[in-house]
């Protein structure tokens, strides 16, 4: 958690976010939203489908942009800056989970995770050894040469959750990481994040359905017609 002296890891204040906004057909998806996350805490996010925590954190992520109200990462603003610089800091900062997994279909498991850490600048054999250590990890280093479509539900996501831990980031987001899969798999999986993120120091902020898996978490927030609070 934080000691005092260092900022947040993401701090969100006043958040709002509207489509179409001025026409008759506006839907108002953020009100206000206001969140800090402290460095190691782990935030459950809650919310009925269509309450806009996708588009929360996207906004969190540095992927679309608030019509109102800021975003700050490790202490440093994000709002009006460069494109260069917010694609750098998402790269270097963020780590991204979706519920699917998203991997690319034409590149081993391996290669899935060696690939952004060579974007950001690390030498192959440097990444080709991190993505092993990882995928040792969550138990698939078996399964390193095989292509997504060459694992199964559970394995495609771990390979998932160590593509988005692949360049250290400091800030891990996850939306409804384990909702595409069956629930015996989907608590093994789960399992499986939750030790990755308490063993890394990690923030991170999970959307999910399932309030069983949100009260493993630190604390949980509630988003409910655009307005993010306590459940």
């Amino acid at each position: 958690m934080n000691d005092g002296r260092l900022p947040p890891v993401l701090r969100l204040d006043a958040i709002e976010k509207a489509y179409n906004p001025g026409k008759p057909n506006e839907v108002r998806v953020l009100r206000g939203a206001t969140l800090q996350v402290q460095r190691g805490e782990v935030v459950a996010l809650v919310a009925p489908s269509g309450a806009g925590k996708s588009t929360l954190l996207h906004i969190a992520g540095l992927l679309d942009t608030a019509d109102a109200g800021s975003v700050t990462l490790n202490g440093t603003a994000m709002d009006g800056l460069s494109d260069r610089r917010r694609t750098r800091a998402r790269r270097q900062d963020i780590g991204f989970i979706y519920q699917f997994h998203h991997l690319l279909p034409e590149f081993s498991a391996l290669e899935n995770i060696v690939l952004p850490q060579l974007a950001n600048g690390v030498t192959p054999g440097r990444a080709q050894a991190r993505a092993r250590g990882l995928l040792t990890r969550v138990g698939v280093d078996g399964r390193a040469s095989h292509r997504p479509a060459q694992l199964s539900g559970g394995e495609q996501q771990r390979v998932a959750f160590c593509r988005a831990l692949a360049n250290e980031p400091s800030l891990l987001l996850a939306d409804e990481p384990t909702g595409n899969l069956d629930p015996d798999t989907a608590a093994q999986v789960f399992a499986v994040l939750m030790e990755l993120v308490r063993e890394t120091g990690l923030s991170a902020v999970i959307a999910t359905h399932n309030l069983e898996l949100a009260a493993r978490m630190d604390r949980v927030l509630r988003l409910d017609h655009g307005v993010l609070g306590a459940p």
